[in-house]
């Protein structure tokens, strides 16, 4: 079967990004914070904390750091942003 006889297309059955990409600044505080329960919970031993706890607090530090990354994202973006429209606004004054 010849290369141009199979229909290619772009259509797939996966969001084409991670699951964390459209979280947003609340959900990436909402990760920090679940992650810090998370922790707090394996730190103190309650109950339902595995026997080697390395593993867990590993999983957990990762949520804390997902959330850091997507917080910090989301307002770099923010700043960006209003730093752009500030410089438009002083260049039609100027004008």
């Amino acid at each position: 079967m010849a290369d141009k006889d199979v229909e290619q297309t772009d259509e797939r059955g996966y969001a084409a990004g991670p699951w964390w990409a459209d979280l947003g600044t609340w959900g990436a505080v909402a990760l920090i914070a679940f992650g810090g329960l998370a922790a707090a919970w394996i730190f103190l031993r309650l109950p339902g904390t595995p026997d080697e706890p390395a593993s867990a607090s590993y999983g957990a530090s990762k949520v804390i750091a997902i959330g850091l990354v997507t917080v910090g994202c989301a307002l770099l973006g923010r700043r960006r942003t209003r730093a752009a429209a500030i410089e438009e606004t002083n260049e039609r004054e100027r004008a």
